[in-house]
């Protein structure tokens, strides 16, 4: 029987000390050589059935956190699907946002013109729910500096006061343990701490859909999708589907190997994982006269003052993120403590 280390080595060999995922995940070797199958079969004429891998791709993900297949929505962006929840708002609907949110969550909310945004620091989300709030928008995991929300909290604020409730896990799902059931929505691109390609993301939508009306459908959100490719689609899915853009097939043919790994790896064991990496990280920050940002139960350690060191650090192998003058750091799955101590043997102190 494979262990988690021997799992992971037969399918990660960076050739440098990547401590960069919050950016970008590494793809495993399966993932490679499925999408290098799918690339070769549409070369030879013969394609492959990539919309099986979309659907095997969407069923996985359900699992990882948590939902019915029939919940879930397959796309590329999480922009376009806060953009869907925004269209579905009444005119001066009010949303609440944590301050410095990623753009992609909030945006849409604020280019409508008509909603009442307002945003207040992450750690006082729930006391701030208020009986006139119509959706609390909110990342599970700052893309910054790695700060989690309460979700608990927001959740149970928001119920009391008939709020609905929008989770962005793009920082969080692949290492967070996630009951997506638990909010009204929750999207998350893939190509992060799920090692997926780029061009693959989900929305999880209520049972009775929320109030959303898929205003972007084309003929994939048909219930019959082949027979829903000339005029206007007459049936739509009865699922999620409804709501699908169409797939970049080529990173869905790839994503449901990355999937299916961090299935048989499972979130609660990533997730010891990682944050043992990153509170060896902070132990090694502090006998170095260095503070990070609070965010102790987070695989992302922020540290403010170092993000020039950016630059140095990619050349020295070592690759982390700039951001917002920190330096920003990620231990996933792939990293050992031997990545950790790489990088603080090259910071100063």
């Amino acid at each position: 029987m494979e262990t988690f280390e021997t799992l992971v080595r037969a399918e990660f060999a960076a050739k440098n000390t990547y401590l960069n995922t919050a950016s970008t995940g590494l793809l495993p070797a399966r993932t490679v050589t499925a999408m290098r199958a799918a690339v070769d079969s549409v070369a030879a004429g013969r394609p492959a059935d990539m919309f099986a891998d979309v659907e095997a791709a969407r069923a996985s993900f359900a699992r990882l956190v948590g939902v019915p297949g029939r919940r879930v929505a397959a796309g590329a962006s999480v922009a376009v699907y806060s953009g869907l929840i925004a269209a579905s708002l009444p005119p001066g609907a009010e949303v609440l946002t944590a301050e410095a949110e990623f753009s992609s969550v909030v945006t849409p909310f604020h280019v409508r013109g008509d909603l009442k945004v307002r945003a207040v620091p992450l750690e006082r989300m729930a006391e701030s729910v208020h009986s006139g709030t119509a959706l609390v928008a909110v990342s599970a995991a700052q893309s910054a500096d790695g700060r989690t929300a309460d979700l608990d909290g927001i959740r149970e604020a928001a119920r009391e006061h008939g709020a609905r409730t929008y989770v962005d896990a793009s920082q969080a799902a692949g290492w967070l343990p996630l009951r997506a059931g638990a909010f009204d929505f929750v999207s998350s691109v893939a190509f992060k701490w799920l090692v997926c390609p780029r061009g693959v993301a989900f929305l999880v939508v209520p049972e009775d859909f929320g109030g959303l009306t898929p205003v972007f459908a084309g003929w994939v959100a048909g219930e019959a999708p082949w027979d829903s490719c000339y005029g206007p689609v007459e049936e739509l899915a009865h699922s999620a589907r409804r709501f699908d853009e169409s797939p970049a097939l080529f990173a869905y043919a790839g994503a449901r190997h990355s999937l299916e790994l961090l299935e048989e790896l499972g979130v609660e064991r990533i997730h010891e994982h990682d944050l043992m990496l990153a509170d060896r990280f902070r132990a090694g920050l502090r006998e170095r006269g260095h503070t990070p940002v609070p965010a102790p139960d987070s695989p992302i350690v922020s540290v403010p003052g170092l993000g020039g060191l950016q630059g140095e650090l990619s050349r020295a192998g070592v690759e982390v993120s700039d951001r917002a003058g920190h330096l920003r750091a990620a231990f996933h799955l792939y990293n050992t403590p031997d990545d950790v101590d790489r990088l603080l043997d090259v910071l100063p102190g």
